[in-house]
């Protein structure tokens, strides 16, 4: 079997890199319809991809 070879498995025999189950919520920032890869928890917010930047702790630099 070569390197590269990866016989008849593909992505929709659960291997890496399948489609994840997306959920549809609303931004808590700006209210746009939003999908996310996980199950949203009521009690916490969800950001869209415009509003996650902001509210997200600057990375430290690690050396």
């Amino acid at each position: 079997m070569a390197f590269n070879d990866r016989g008849s498995r593909g992505r929709d025999s659960g291997s890496f890199g399948a489609p994840r189950e997306m959920h549809k919520t609303k931004c808590s920032d700006c209210g746009v319809e939003t999908e996310v890869p996980f199950k949203p928890d009521p009690e916490r917010p969800v950001y869209c991809r415009e509003c996650l930047p902001k509210h997200r702790k600057p990375r430290e630099d690690r050396y």
